[in-house]
């Protein structure tokens, strides 16, 4: 996904003296959960959170690297944000520029040379170091901080501070598994997010117990590839066998006030028989599920290194549906990849038909440096990406509609999250993850209330209270 969020948060009384940092994120949900944890880190050292860049003496670009325009993106506003500090320092004001994430940890030096203006670089494992990166950087000196941490990052990251889970609202991302074993071909994770490791289940259930007291009602566990998830289980404070993610979310599941549960990005090959066992037996885990296939065509998936076929992936969201009837499915899918024929883009839009997706993601193919993909003397067109994305786009979108307004006149638990655009309205999340617009008499920030599906226009929900 292509969003980009500010990870802000209040710090608990100002002073003067306060120093401020703006943390600007691009891409994905783990990204967001990362710039939260950073801005939690720099508070220990007396940074407190704006959403002004032109007021900060630290900014931050949190950065993507999955497709060459996110990459970019950030060399563009770099460039704004020098200017600003040039305004800044005219008014004896120092700001510190740091580029942090995957763009950080694939191009290193190459950012200070690209971006002279910019201060600090630090990579995605190296996040828990980012205080003293600062210090050093206030001295006067250019630190790029990209080499792959020996010791755990989580265990050294500051715990999520209550005043700031509070601000941010009752629902939480919550990183669990990093990395990918995967290497897809057109994918640069495995570089810039290392192997797949998993966090311990006393970890992560600590973590949990935090925001729940905070007031956190629904969880999402985070991962590049989060169904690959094994974490070391306690019993009594004695480490037993490794645990699967269908385990661990039954035992998330048992903490006071979590009440819905939610974890993305699944890959085909990890959807294991206890996972799809929680679908069916575990209330609070929503009906929806993210599960990319990128390809409907066997011919590209094996060029693409996915190592399953398009019947593989039929098969098992036959064996979902079959355990929890109600899911709604979401996927990913990119047009365009090397060699692409006809009958490829063909065969993708055939699976799209079969399994009718609730939500979809779709993107032409982007060239990364050092992906296999990327030296392949077979690139498609542009003007043949454009009119394929165009085709499969619309198909999406049919299917997305036609599930919205499958939902008009049905019952649902509705999670309020927050007030609405207009007065009187309230916002929150329907279990298939749409937004839904309710009446502010049918409850109050953090309560699931009981609601009937009056209208769905296009990507929002409406409701009354039952």
């Amino acid at each position: 996904m292509d969003t980009e969020t500010l990870a802000g948060q209040q710090a608990a009384p100002r002073e003067a003296a306060a120093r401020k940092v703006f943390v600007k994120t691009y891409g994905c949900q783990m990204n967001v959960y990362d710039s939260q944890r950073m801005a939690d880190a720099l508070a220990a050292d007396g940074y407190v959170a704006t959403d002004a860049p032109e007021d900060a003496d630290l900014v931050l670009l949190n950065t993507c690297h999955i497709r060459e325009k996110a990459a970019e993106k950030v060399y563009s506003e770099l460039g704004r944000i020098r200017d600003m500090r040039e305004l800044r320092a005219r008014a004896g004001r120092e700001t510190l520029i740091g580029v942090t994430g995957c763009v950080a940890q694939a191009e290193g030096q190459e950012i200070l040379r690209r971006a002279p203006a910019v201060d600090l670089v630090v990579g995605p494992q190296t996040y828990h170091r980012l205080p003293e990166v600062v210090r050093k950087a206030r001295a006067g000196e250019k630190v790029v901080e990209t080499d792959y941490a020996i010791e755990d990052k989580f265990e050294h990251l500051p715990a999520p501070r209550t005043t700031a889970v509070r601000s941010r609202g009752v629902t939480a991302f919550l990183t669990v598994q990093e990395g990918c074993d995967k290497f897809c071909t057109f994918c640069v994770v495995p570089y810039t997010r290392g192997s797949e490791v998993s966090r311990p289940v006393a970890q992560i259930v600590a973590e949990a117990e935090r925001l729940a007291a905070a007031g956190v009602r629904e969880v999402t566990l985070l991962g590049q590839n989060v169904n690959a998830w094994h974490g070391e289980g306690a019993a009594n404070g004695v480490k037993t066998r490794q645990w699967g993610l269908g385990e661990l979310l039954f035992r998330l599941a048992e903490i006071p006030g979590i009440a819905r549960l939610r974890y993305t990005t699944s890959h085909p090959r990890d959807m294991d028989d206890a996972l799809i066992a929680a679908h069916r037996d575990l209330p609070a885990l929503m009906p929806y599920l993210h599960l990319p296939i990128q390809s409907g065509s066997d011919r590209i998936l094996k060029a693409m290194n996915r190592r399953h076929t398009a019947a593989d992936y039929l098969r098992l969201i036959d064996r979902i549906r079959a355990a929890r009837p109600d899911i709604a499915m979401s996927g990913d899918f990119i047009v365009g990849f090397p060699g692409e024929s006809d009958a490829d883009f063909e065969a993708t839009m055939e699976i799209v038909r079969e399994v009718g997706y609730a939500q979809a993601f779709s993107f032409k193919y982007s060239p990364r440096p050092g992906t296999p993909a990327a030296e392949n003397a077979l690139q498609v067109a542009e003007a043949v990406k454009d009119e394929r994305l165009q085709r499969l786009q619309a198909l999406l979108s049919e299917q997305q509609a036609a599930f919205a307004q499958s939902l008009v006149g049905r019952r649902i638990g509705l999670l309020i999250e927050k007030p609405g655009r207009h007065p009187g309205q309230m916002v929150g999340r329907s279990p298939w993850l749409q937004p839904v617009i309710v009446d502010e008499k049918a409850g109050g920030i953090g309560d699931i209330v009981e609601v009937r599906i009056t209208r769905a226009p296009a990507n929002t929900l409406f409701a009354e209270p039952v």
